[in-house]
């Protein structure tokens, strides 16, 4: 994938990690300044986590490491993407198996009925909500459980938040900071749809096709296969380093190891039309090992298959060398992680760190472009005043 540039700049940028951040912000330095970008990426495909490409076995365009919904409420971020894609009308909803009967999620009429086998109004379902957040008495939470129950009460708290949470995070939920959790929304209505965001949608050839748009430059030189801390002491001469890769990894550890959750998928293909009737199903048992199910096939209604591919979703403790997913964010981590801030705060003349991994937050798709935009937009400014200083 590497091209000769026509006419580049003499200035280079070294990328570390081709997700949304990397190639947002090698694609800018591309297109906008002229820069060469090497683009290092320690995987076989660019993309990152949101990589998708076409099933061998199916032809299902399968998002290979957990189900990507692109949705935004952010219209630069939309108008930005919509340069290498264009969008279908995929509408995220998402339904949770408890005990043998399934739920649509988030919290709204239909699910506190279907729980309560009753037939509740929306101000008699908001006064039930409202009973039960009273029950609990909880002003000051110190932990993820009491943060759910100041939030929604007992009964929904332990029908659809309690085991999954656990399951997922591997640690009891009393265990868990509180901070996770910002907001449980109730929605005291029959709206189904999963997002509230105006824009939504799947590309409708694939994530994969959108990221080859995004990085298809002269200027780019993509290194697949390649993990950075081979080469680190043997890297071109370059004017600028991003790095979106996990930070505590970037300084060696010295302030210890961040906490992280991993995720495997275990890949079905089935000799069915379909299997689960929508795109995503939450396991809510504690006794059921997965969390949830994906069936790609639903992200585009517009196509038609005659069998479907499945992948179930198993959370797990990562070990070293493992792919990292989810941070944990537990009190020990954010003081690692403050360590490590001030750390990269130290480098912020010839290193930049972003991204999911290289902040220790989650991001959701939206949030990793438009932190990219507005880094490239700062990082443009500084080199613009340095050069005609």
């Amino acid at each position: 994938m590497t091209k000769e540039a026509i006419h580049p700049s003499s200035k280079t940028v070294i990328i570390v990690g081709a997700g949304f951040y990397g190639s947002v912000l090698a694609e800018r330095f591309a297109n906008d300044l002229n820069w060469r970008v090497l683009l290092i990426e320690k995987r076989n495909h660019i993309g990152g986590n949101c990589w998708s490409c076409p099933d061998p076995d199916t032809g299902i365009d399968v998002h290979v490491y957990g189900p990507h919904i692109f949705h935004t409420h952010m219209e630069r971020v939309w108008k930005y993407i919509n340069r290498f894609t264009a969008f279908n009308n995929y509408r995220h909803t998402v339904w949770a198996t408890r005990k043998g009967k399934v739920y649509p999620l988030p919290f709204g009429l239909a699910a506190i009925n279907l729980l309560l086998g009753r037939r509740l109004s929306p101000a008699e379902a908001q006064a039930w909500v409202q009973a039960e957040v009273d029950k609990e008495a909880i002003t000051d939470p110190q932990n993820l459980e009491e943060k759910a129950l100041s939030l929604i009460g007992r009964t929904l708290y332990e029908a659809f938040v309690k085991e999954y949470t656990e399951k997922h995070w591997g640690r009891l939920a009393t265990e868990l900071p509180a901070y996770i959790i910002t907001r449980l929304p109730v929605r005291y209505n029959y709206n189904l749809g999963y997002y509230n965001d105006p824009w939504e949608g799947i590309p409708v050839d694939g994530y994969g096709r959108l990221f080859e748009r995004m990085l298809k430059h002269p200027n780019i030189e993509i290194q697949l296969n390649t993990d950075f801390f081979d080469i680190r002491g043997s890297l071109p001469a370059h004017d600028l380093l991003i790095y979106s890769g996990p930070i505590d990894q970037y300084f060696d550890y010295k302030h210890g190891r961040l906490g992280w959750r991993s995720v495997r998928f275990e890949r079905k293909v089935l000799d069915v039309n379909d299997f689960q009737g929508t795109s995503v199903m939450n396991e809510c048992d504690g006794c059921v090992s997965h969390t949830r199910t994906h069936e790609c096939k639903h992200f585009t209604p517009e196509r038609s298959f005659d069998r479907t591919v499945i992948f179930r979703e198993t959370s797990f403790e990562p070990k070293p060398g493992d792919d990292v997913y989810y941070p944990v964010r537990a009190e020990a981590d954010m003081a690692i992680r403050a360590k490590y801030q001030e750390e990269a705060a130290r480098e912020h003349t010839k290193v930049v760190f972003g991204g999911r991994l290289g902040a220790y937050a989650y991001f959701d798709m939206d949030d990793s472009i438009g932190t990219a935009l507005d880094k490239y937009d700062e990082l443009k400014r500084k080199l613009t005043f340095s050069a005609d200083a």
